[in-house]
């Protein structure tokens, strides 16, 4: 069975940016365990602290790990200094009279039928546009005005009219000439 791409630490995440910002927040965790001394409550505090205020994790598993440093702070409290509670920056219950935005269920389904829609629309514009360019070239080609595609053809043929016009006056000329010296 292929490994999906979306399930990082036990937890299948809607989208692949989900899943990325959890992997980050995995590299996160990482590095503060390999450099974060345990056995300094202060520390822990410390971190634990920073880590909700600047909401440095925002996935599943970035709470757990957070969940984690908030036990062994409950464990070792010392009494006068309370362990802040884990803020999650969520609404897991929505009212219809809240203002708040629930996300739309992702349904790969709508969205292939979405990808139709938007398909049959292209399909016709490009007919309409394609049917406007063979009429712009038909117009083009039954002009009498020069353009780019008969631009040749209406140059032959003036050039031929010119040089029919200097025939005919040429004939006249030779046959008055013929007239007046015959005269």
């Amino acid at each position: 069975m292929g490994e999906n791409k979306n399930v990082v630490r036990g937890y299948y995440f809607g989208t692949a940016e989900d899943a990325e910002i959890a992997r980050q927040e995995v590299k996160k965790i990482e590095y503060l365990e390999q450099h974060m001394d345990y056995g300094k409550t202060e520390n822990i505090l410390l971190v634990y602290r920073k880590a909700i205020e600047s909401r440095v994790f925002q996935t599943p598993v970035g709470w757990e790990y957070l969940r984690s440093l908030q036990s062994r702070l409950l464990e070792s409290e010392k009494p006068g200094e309370p362990v802040p509670p884990l803020a999650l920056y969520t609404v897991f219950a929505h009212r219809a009279g809240d203002d708040i935005r629930v996300p739309s269920p992702r349904l790969a389904e709508k969205k292939k039928n979405d990808y139709k829609g938007k398909f049959l629309i292209s399909v016709l514009v490009n007919l309409i546009l394609a049917v406007s360019v063979g009429a712009m070239f038909v117009i083009a080609l039954a002009s009498d005005q020069p353009n780019i595609l008969n631009y040749e053809r209406a140059l032959v043929n003036k050039y031929a009219a010119w040089e029919q016009e200097l025939t005919e006056r040429e004939k006249q000329i030779r046959e008055q000439e013929r007239n007046g010296t015959a005269e």
